[in-house]
């Protein structure tokens, strides 16, 4: 067992080494980016990277606090499931309606490299593979209809 420090240390120690692995790598747009923090441009919606004791994760956040708008939104990317679904080299998982710890309600897209963990450095390599390809991945679907997720909820 790991104490928070250690935990916090190992979390520093693979971000930082994942963010060296990206850097000078651009969008498909060819522009800068931080590929820590993906900007969406559009308020109310995140691109969440997760590497903890059971997954690495892509989690893509949709969390308009008006329900209708999230919901429209929601609707607006089932158009897309399909584009969606063939883009990233894993499974999709879309979740609806999921609660946060801080008990809002939000949609969630999700791909997942299931059985890594961060404590295991071993699982490291495997994990920034999957990262990296997956946000190329989504980077080049996102560059390619942000306009359409944009302008809809303007």
């Amino acid at each position: 067992m790991f104490s928070k420090e250690e935990k916090r240390t190992l979390n520093h120690q693979f971000w930082g080494e994942f963010k060296s692995l990206m850097k000078g790598r651009t969008s498909a747009s060819n522009t800068r980016i931080n590929w820590l923090s993906y900007p969406t441009h559009l308020k109310h919606t995140y691109l969440r990277l997760v590497f903890n004791n059971k997954e690495a994760s892509i989690c893509y956040d949709i969390q308009f606090r008006d329900e209708e708008i999230r919901l429209i939104f929601w609707e607006q990317l089932l158009e897309l499931r399909k584009l969606i679904d063939g883009t990233l080299g894993c499974t999709t998982e879309w979740i609806q309606n999921i609660e946060t710890a801080e008990g809002l309600t939000i949609s969630r897209l999700k791909w997942q490299a299931p059985d890594m963990n961060i404590s295991n450095k071993k699982d490291w390599k495997k994990a920034q593979r999957f990262f990296k390809e997956s946000l190329i991945e989504f980077d080049a679907f996102y560059q390619e209809y942000q306009d359409i997720l944009i302008n809809l909820i303007k």
